[in-house]
């Protein structure tokens, strides 16, 4: 998946301040980030396979898809009303 972010001028100088290469920065982050709620959410799958008694998938990217399935996970909303609940 392709994602394009926006910067001013003013935040590229800014940020090449504090590091060499932008976009190798943000695909960091992203990818970290990432990471960790794929741990996050293969800590939910097994933990509701192992109460329920449910097969799990075979490899983290079926686990994460079988999470979604079976409602262990769903994707976040930018509905503000329920931040911090």
């Amino acid at each position: 998946m392709d994602i394009t972010i926006t910067l001013t001028d003013t935040q590229v100088k800014s940020a090449e301040v504090e590091m060499a290469d932008i976009q190798e920065w943000i695909q960091n982050a992203i990818n970290v980030r990432a990471d960790i709620a794929k741990k996050a959410i293969l800590e939910k799958l097994i933990t509701h396979c192992n109460e329920n008694e449910i097969a799990l998938a075979v490899g983290e990217a079926a686990q994460v898809t079988q999470a979604y399935t079976l409602g262990v996970v769903s994707k976040a909303t930018s509905d503000v009303s329920s931040a911090g609940d």
